[in-house]
C-alpha cells in the first residue's frame, strides 16, 4: 500500500528530522543502558519502548533483509531529505557510511566515562564526520545534571570540534527523576560557554516558558521537537517560533522510537506555524545549527 506524500505548505522543501533511528530486529536494545534506573515492573518489562505510558501506538516495523533501506523508501515516502540517527549503534554506523547524503550521525556522550568519553567524540567525529554530540542526563547511570562539571570536558571538545550538543530537558518520558535535566540547569552552561551549540530536545516541559525566556537570552541556544506529535508542540514554541525565534526551532521527530511518521505528517498542517516560517522550521535552521 502506498504511502501518503507530506501535505502543503512543506511539501517540498526538503525536510531534515534531526531525530530518526534505523529500525531492526531489536530495537529494545536502544535503552539497555537504563535498566538499572527502572524500579517499577512495567518499565522493567516493556513490550516495546520505556515510555508506554505515553506512547500508546509505538510504529509497527515490517520484516527485512535490509533496515537502512526500507528507511530511506520512509523518508522519500514522506518528503524527509536528509535525517540525523544514533552512531552508537551499528545499524546507524553503516546508514551513514551507505547513504552519507541521506543520514548524518549523533553520539550519545556519557560524561561518567571522563576522558574516554570526550577520545570517543574525536574518534567518531574522525571516522564517521558525526554532526552532533547528544546528552540524557537523567538515562545515565548515575544521572549526571545537565551544569556538573563532568559534562565540562564534553562541552568544551563539542565547541573545539563546532559540534552541538543535543540534550533532554524537562520531565523525561520513561520513569526517572528529572532532577538532573530541569530546564534552569541550562542556563548556567550557556553562559559558560558561549560558543557552544546547545539544542533542547524532548519538550523542557513543565518550564516550556522557562526554555523561550533562555533563548532569549542566549542566541546559540536551540529547541528541537523530538518526540511530540505535532498536535502536541507547546504553544509558547510554537508562539516562538513565529516570532523571534524563527530561527531557533527546529524539526524533529520520533521514528521508529514512538511516533510514527505517517501521524506526524498527517498533523503537520494543523500547526499553525507562518507560511514564511516552514522553511526554516523543516529544514533552514538544521542546515545552520549542524553545519550541514
Amino acid at each position: 500500500m502506498s504511502t501518503p506524500s507530506p501535505a502543503p505548505p512543506f511539501g517540498n522543501i526538503g525536510v531534515i528530522d534531526l531525530m530518526m533511528q534505523i529500525p531492526g530486529q531489536d530495537n529494545r536494545a536502544w535503552y539497555d543502558f537504563m535498566l538499572p534506573l527502572f524500579m517499577d515492573e512495567a518499565s522493567r518489562n516493556y513490550a516495546k519502548m520505556p515510555a508506554e505510558h505515553l506512547f500508546r501506538n509505538v510504529p509497527d516495523i515490517a520484516d527485512t533483509d535490509d533496515y537502512v533501506a526500507y528507511t530511506v523508501d520512509k523518508m522519500d515516502a514522506f518528503g524527509i531529505a536528509r535525517a540525523m540517527v544514533g552512531v552508537d549503534h551499528a545499524a546507524g554506523r553503516e546508514a551513514v557510511k551507505r547513504f552519507p547524503d541521506r543520514f548524518f550521525g549523533s553520539h550519545h556522550a556519557n560524561p561518567n566515562r571522563g576522558m574516554d568519553a570526550v577520545r570517543e567524540i574525536v574518534r567518531l567525529h574522525d571516522e564517521l564526520g558525526i554532526k552532533a554530540v547528544t546528552g540524557f542526563p537523567a538515562g545515565l547511570c548515575p544521572q549526571v545534571p545537565i551544569d556538573d562539571r563532568k559534562w565540562y570536558p564534553i562541552y568544551a571538545k563539542c565547541v573545539e570540534l563546532d559540534l552541538p550538543f543535543c540534550c533532554t530537558v524537562g520531565v523525561p518520558g520513561p520513569r526517572l527523576p528529572m532532577a538532573p535535566q530541569k530546564v534552569e540547569l541550562v542556563d548556567e552552561v550557556c553562559w559558560f560557554f558561549p560558543e557552544l551549540r546547545f539544542v533542547m530536545r524532548h519538550g523542557a516541559e513543565p518550564r516550556v516558558d522557562l526554555a523561550v525566556k533562555l533563548m532569549r537570552k542566549y542566541p546559540n541556544l536551540s529547541y528541537m521537537t523530538s518526540a511530540f506529535a505535532p498536535r502536541r508542540y507547546p504553544e509558547a514554541i510554537v508562539r516562538y517560533a513565529n516570532g523571534r525565534g524563527r530561527k531557533q526551532v527546529m524539526y524533529a521527530g520520533y521514528w521508529p522510537m514512538g511516533l510514527s511518521l505517517e501521524r506526524i505528517f498527517s498533523e503537520l498542517p494543523g500547526v499553525p506555524l507562518h507560511d514564511d516560517v516552514w522553511p526554516s522550521f523543516l529544514r533552514d535552521n538544521a542546515i545552520r545549527v549542524f553545519k550541514l
